[in-house]
């Protein structure tokens, strides 16, 4: 067991999370400037992008960068400056660091080596879109961003669709059509929102329904990264484990009432775009694809 008094010592051997702003420089908060002004050395996922906000607020402290391509060599760096005594303000490009980002790695071994880590609040995308997003917010679950590979992003969507909460996606605007498709595909019609450009001139929230933000995007020009934030499952939906269905793909469900009930395709159709919560476009894409 370790217990962390984070005011009771001084600053030496400590980490400091830093949140920096999302968009609009105004949302710094002065103990974030304070904070990257006193520590020993700034640890930053880009530090071109970080050198930029240190220039606005005329803060000269000592640049390092800490990334997923060299966090391995420079993590081991950085803890042996914090067993120098140094302290070390760990910043990402915007937002928390460690939310989807590398600064999660520097925060796990600077707790197993027994050194301090003060986290500092303030801007987080993930957070202002869940508010924004008018969804149940008392109840929610941050995933980050889904896998790229469409087998992957696939079982993990099918793993999350049962979960009642609120669910949050990061996603990059070259992707919001493909990854709402699959929402649709996988958790139904549910209400969803995509809030992009947050905090910034441009900020915008699109809320509606699967199939209303679907084709949203067939004329939208969307720029920024994105959060998606989607409905949770319905509290009274069976679990997968006990639909008859579970383990049909769309096109075999399909087939089943063609088969079992005699049904024609378009009565199939619309027979599983009921059990699965589906837009009927969406069964009858998937099943042509299939045959």
């Amino acid at each position: 067991m370790q217990i962390q008094k984070s005011f009771s010592g001084d600053k030496a051997g400590t980490v400091y999370v830093v949140p920096t702003p999302i968009g609009n420089l105004d949302d710094i908060t002065l103990r974030a400037l304070k904070t990257l002004e006193e520590a020993d050395i700034i640890a930053a996922e880009d530090t071109r992008n970080t050198r930029k906000l240190l220039h606005h607020f005329d803060v000269s402290t000592p640049l390092v960068s800490y990334h997923e391509h060299n966090k391995r060599n420079r993590g081991q760096e950085l803890l042996a400056r914090l067993d120098n005594g140094e302290s070390i303000a760990v910043v990402s490009d915007a937002g928390m660091p460690s939310v989807s980002d590398p600064g999660e790695d520097l925060v796990q071994a600077a707790v197993e080596a027994n050194h301090p880590v003060v986290v500092l609040p303030g801007a987080n995308a993930a957070l202002c879109a869940l508010v924004g997003s008018g969804l149940p917010a008392g109840e929610f679950l941050f995933y980050g961003f889904l896998p790229r590979k469409t087998k992957e992003k696939k079982a993990e969507l099918e793993r999350l669709k049962s979960v009642q909460a609120t669910l949050i996606f990061y996603e990059s605007p070259y992707r919001v059509k493909e990854t709402l498709k699959a929402l649709h595909m996988h958790f139904g019609n549910r209400r969803m929102t995509v809030a992009r450009e947050l905090t910034k001139k441009f900020e915008e929230y699109t809320r509606g329904t699967a199939e209303e933000l679907l084709e949203w995007t067939d004329s939208a020009a969307l720029k920024g990264e994105c959060c998606l934030v989607i409905e949770g499952a319905s509290g009274d939906a069976l679990p997968e484990d006990e639909l008859w269905w579970s383990g049909l793909s769309i096109a075999e469900h399909v087939r089943h009432y063609m088969q079992t009930e005699n049904l024609t395709s378009k009565d199939a159709i619309k027979r599983t775009a009921v059990d699965r919560n589906l837009a009927k476009r969406t069964v009858y894409q998937a099943f042509h694809i299939d045959s």
